[in-house]
This record gives structure tokens, sequence and C-alpha cells, in this order.
């Protein structure tokens, strides 16, 4: 079975519209680390009905986050679903010029953001249970800098670099590996 592309940029105000509903981006999520799924088991792991879950991955579908996996299928009627990348990305400079694209963006970070925030709420009500070597791991903080526009981007590029050497390393078969999520924002702060 062919592995998804690396990336999907968004450009397209109506598909940051589409993936900002909190199931879709949900149901991304799991198709991306789980790998291919049927409606029912999708259902399953989001606790949605199953005609709710066929509507939303429709939704990703005509936008093209996901596409069907026939070749997993074991009859004419069940249906495969797999994610077509492995990450989304878009570029908050790229809508300053179009009000439609800029309130898309806008929409679709703050549903990003409510999901990386439900994330930890989720970890945090189960870090008790964890084994403390992975306690042990876990961080939280947050740096007041004070840096220059160009000082931004080239942190933006250090911490991409940093992300991206930690992906490469990242291997779901490795003995006693277990899903991390690495979340960060840098940002100019409000005045």
């Amino acid at each position: 079975m062919s592995e998804p592309s690396p990336a999907l940029h968004l450009t397209d105000p109506r598909a940051m519209r589409a993936l900002a509903h909190p199931t879709r981006l949900r149901l991304l999520g799991e198709l991306r680390a789980r790998g291919p799924q049927t409606v029912g088991m999708l259902s399953d792991l989001v606790d949605e009905a199953a005609g709710s879950v066929s509507y939303h991955v429709g939704k990703l579908a005509e936008h093209g986050f996901v596409v069907q996996a026939p070749e997993l299928a074991r009859t004419r009627r069940e249906r495969w679903w797999k994610a077509a990348h492995s990450r989304t990305t878009w570029e908050p400079l790229e809508t300053l010029d179009n009000p439609e694209r800029r309130a898309a963006s806008d929409l679709l970070r703050r549903a990003v953001l409510q999901r990386y925030a439900d994330r930890l709420q989720a970890y945090l009500d189960t870090e008790a249970t964890l084994e403390a070597r992975w306690v042990e791991g876990t961080t939280s903080g947050d740096n007041l800098l004070h840096l220059t526009s160009d000082e931004l981007v080239e942190l933006r590029a250090d911490v991409e670099a940093l992300a991206a050497r930690w992906e490469a390393r990242s291997d779901p078969e490795r003995a006693g590996a277990e899903r991390v999520a690495l979340i960060y924002h840098a940002f100019r702060w409000p005045r």
C-alpha cells in the first residue's frame, strides 16, 4: 500500500473551513496516526454515529484530505479510508491580502488550537496512570524572548528543523515507542 504524500499545503479557503470542523480534525488525525480505517472503525474511535462519520469522511475526501484504500476491502461494499498526506500546512502570511482566506485560516488555526488543548487536557487526565519514565519526559513551558522579526523567522526554521529531525527518528514499530505530541507556537506577544 502506498504511503501518504508528505504534506498538503492549503491555500483554498473552502478546504480550510472544511477541515476546521472538530470531528474532521479528529478523524484526519486518527487516520494519520493509526493508518487506514473503515467508517465503522472510525466511528468506534471517535464515539460518533457511523452516519455522521461517513458524512465527515466524505467532506474530507471532497477536499483531498483522505482517499479510499480499495486494496484493503474484503468485499465490494467495504470501504477503507486513509490519509492522503502525512500533514497539512498553510502559511498565515499568504492570507494577509485575501480577507476570505484570512478568515478561513483564522477559523482553522483556532480549531487546531482547541484540538491541542483537548489533547493536553486528556493527557493531564491520565498522567497519574502512566509509568514514571513517561512522565519524566513530559514538559510544558514558555519563554518570553525579545527578538526582531528576522530572528523570529530564524527561530521558526530552527524549531521546524528540530521537529523534522525527531520525526525522521520516529518509528511506530520500534519496541517501547508510543505516540508523543510535539506542539509549539512562536509569535509576537500582543501589546
